[in-house]
C-alpha cells in the first residue's frame, strides 16, 4: 500500500506570502497614519500658543499668567500669582519654567487664564497642585511655555516645550515645523529633559525620548 504525503504547492505558498505581505503592509500603513495624526496634533499645540497669547493681549492689554487685574478681567475664580511670583505680576514677563507644576508660577496660571478667557479648552480649576489641570500632548507628555530660553542658543520671546516624544515623532515634528535637525533652527530638542546650559542634541535616535522646544 502506498502512502502519499500532500504538501503545499508553490502557487499556494505564493498566495500565502502575498497575503502576509498585504497584512504587514496594512499594519505599517496604519502605524504611519497614526504617527501622522500625532504629528499633526503636536504641531497644532505649537501653532496655537502664540494665538492664545496675542488674543489675550489684544483683549486685556496684559499677558496671560502675568495679569495683575485677572480677577476683574476673568472673574473671582481666577487665581492670582502669590509671593514671590506675585510681586512680579504685571511686569510683562510670564515667570517660571515650562515644566513647573507650582500653582504660584505664572507659566502655570497662564493655562488657567487663557481657558477662563475662552481662548482654550480645559479645566479652569487650579485649586490643587500637580499636573491634573495642565495640558498634555498626544503622547501624554507635559506641554508648557516660558519666556527664557530652555535650551542653549535658542532665540525668541516665547518658548513652548513638549515632552515624552520618541525620536521618530520628534524628528517628524521638527520636519513639519522647522528644518528636521535638533540643534538648529527655531525648534530644538534634547533627550529626556531640557538643560539651558547645553545646545540641542546633534541627531534624533528612534529609541530615545525627547523634549522638543520651539521659539516664537
Amino acid at each position: 500500500m502506498h502512502r502519499y504525503q500532500h504538501g503545499f504547492t508553490l502557487v499556494e505558498i505564493a498566495i500565502v506570502l502575498v497575503i502576509i505581505g498585504l497584512l504587514l503592509g496594512g499594519v505599517f500603513k496604519g502605524q504611519e497614519l497614526i504617527n501622522s495624526a500625532k504629528v499633526k496634533n503636536l504641531a497644532g499645540d505649537f501653532r496655537s500658543i502664540p494665538l492664545f497669547i496675542y488674543a489675550y493681549q489684544d483683549k486685556f492689554k496684559r499677558l496671560p499668567g502675568d495679569d495683575p487685574l485677572v480677577t476683574s478681567h476673568l472673574g473671582a475664580t481666577a487665581t492670582l500669582a502669590t509671593t514671590p511670583v506675585g510681586s512680579k505680576a504685571g511686569n510683562g514677563i510670564i515667570e517660571g519654567d515650562w515644566n513647573s507644576t507650582d500653582l504660584t508660577n505664572e507659566n502655570v496660571l497662564f493655562w488657567q487664564h487663557i481657558r477662563l478667557a475662552g481662548l482654550a479648552t480645559g479645566s479652569t480649576d487650579f485649586s490643587t497642585t500637580g499636573t491634573a489641570g495642565l495640558p498634555a500632548n498626544a503622547e501624554g507628555g507635559q506641554v508648557g511655555m516660558q519666556m527664557t530660553a530652555p535650551i542653549l542658543e535658542m532665540s525668541g520671546t516665547y518658548y513652548l516645550c513638549s515632552s515624552g516624544l520618541n525620536g521618530k515623532l520628534a524628528q517628524q515634528l521638527d520636519v513639519n515645523l522647522d528644518d528636521g535637525t535638533p540643534n538648529r533652527g527655531s525648534l530644538r530638542a534634547q533627550e529626556t529633559a531640557t538643560d539651558k546650559t547645553k545646545p540641542g542634541d546633534t541627531a534624533y535616535e528612534g529609541n530615545k525620548s525627547y523634549v522638543v522646544c520651539q521659539a516664537f
